[in-house]
This record gives C-alpha cells, sequence and structure tokens, in this order.
C-alpha cells in the first residue's frame, strides 16, 4: 500500500501535467481549494478520477466526487487512501 505523501505527490504530478501546465509546483499547496476556484472543473474531476482509479486500483462512488471529497489535494488524498 502506498504511503500517503507517495499518493499526494502522485495526484499533484498529475494535476500539475494535465491542468496547470507551466505553473510553479509549490503553488499548488494541500490548501489550494481546486474545485472553488475552477481549477477542477465537473470534465477534469472525471479525468483524475479515471487516473486514479487506473493508477491506485480503487473505485469511487458518484457521492463521492463531490467538492466535499475532492477540493483540496488534502482531500483526495484521504479519499484515495480510504479506497486502498
Amino acid at each position: 500500500m502506498p504511503n500517503p505523501e507517495d499518493v499526494k505527490a502522485t495526484i499533484k504530478n498529475y494535476i500539475l501535467e494535465e491542468f496547470l501546465p507551466g505553473e510553479d509546483p509549490d503553488e499548488l499547496t494541500d490548501a489550494v481549494e481546486l474545485m472553488t476556484m475552477g481549477i477542477l472543473d465537473s470534465i477534469s474531476v472525471m479525468q483524475l478520477v479515471s487516473f486514479m482509479e487506473e493508477k491506485f486500483d480503487c473505485s469511487f462512488d458518484a457521492h463521492e466526487l463531490s467538492v466535499d471529497h475532492m477540493n483540496t489535494l488534502e482531500d483526495i488524498t484521504k479519499l484515495v487512501c480510504s479506497k486502498l
């Protein structure tokens, strides 16, 4: 089972590559509100979920794809780790 820091780093790298190309990685902290700030919209959330399901061999329920579970790197990491 990967440790939470590895999970977070993998997710952060994916978000930076796919949704924030060219951005300073140091700017994407655990507290950045990805959904409420518009970095992740419904389509990008589905792309991210698809990546996480494949990368971590897990699945997510529809109710988990909300701002309550997917707004920050910390939220997303907790959600993924709860599935491992």
